[in-house]
């Protein structure tokens, strides 16, 4: 299992979401972290993935041990220009 951690603008994304989107985005964030699962891309233009959670989006990098958070929010025109 890969460990998960938050930048603090993702963290103050996730406390921002509803509650059932919230549970919704991390359980999808721990089974990508337990078993690989889950609807990842590779990011275009830029370095990083997405991980797709219904209508919810997480930006992240990853490493061998890690997932870096870096966005979390609902799919939008500027949800791929944050950094």
């Amino acid at each position: 299992m890969k460990t998960i951690i938050l930048t603090p603008g993702a963290a103050k994304d996730l406390d921002a979401l509803p509650r059932d989107a919230r549970e919704q985005v991390e359980g999808g964030l721990h089974r990508y972290a337990m078993t690989g699962q889950g609807d990842v891309k590779a990011l275009q233009g830029r370095q990083g993935y997405r991980l797709r959670i219904g209508s919810y989006r997480v930006i992240f990098d990853e490493d061998a041990m890690t997932i870096l958070a870096i966005y979390i929010g609902r799919r939008a025109t500027t949800t791929y220009r944050r950094s």
